[in-house]
């Protein structure tokens, strides 16, 4: 064995291998991200339905028609309720506290949605009539209340 050479890293053999484990420490993430990404997307889904389900238009058939007021309600109302569930899975440890919190995020929005209609006569059927001031109003009380439920959710 004396006459034998030891095998020795070279140096840049040691920075690949240092490399690689920092890859692989990033990545011991991964399923964490996973988890929680794929709550989050069924959660909004979720929202999108229970949204459309209480207004009394169809706003993805308002969308296809060119309706740019569904898009700016329906789109800022999603951003809103977003928000909370971003600070849920920033500020919580389990998927069931995402879950919980996802619920009580919808129904903040689902308040602000019947709320902002009482100053403003027949707001979804201007919405759908294509106006854009109700449209916007809804969307920025939408986002408004989002970024407050948002802020309010912390441990």
């Amino acid at each position: 064995m004396a006459g034998r050479a030891r095998f020795r890293p070279t140096a840049a053999l040691a920075r690949l291998y240092d490399r690689v484990d920092m890859i692989l420490q990033s990545l011991a993430g991964l399923p964490a991200f996973l988890a929680y990404f794929c709550t989050a997307f069924v959660i909004m889904v979720g929202y999108l339905f229970v949204y459309m389900w209480i207004t009394p238009y169809d706003e993805f058939e308002l969308i296809r028609k060119n309706v740019p007021g569904a898009a700016i309600a329906l789109g800022l109302s999603l951003l809103g309720f977003a928000l909370p569930v971003a600070s849920v899975i920033a500020h919580t440890e389990t998927l069931i506290d995402c879950v919980i919190w996802s619920v009580i995020a919808l129904i903040v929005q689902i308040v602000v949605y019947f709320v902002v209609r009482i100053p403003i006569h027949n707001l979804p059927q201007r919405i759908a009539a294509g106006e854009l001031a109700p449209a916007i109003w809804l969307g920025i009380a939408s986002l408004a209340a989002g970024a407050l439920n948002a802020a309010s959710i912390s441990y």
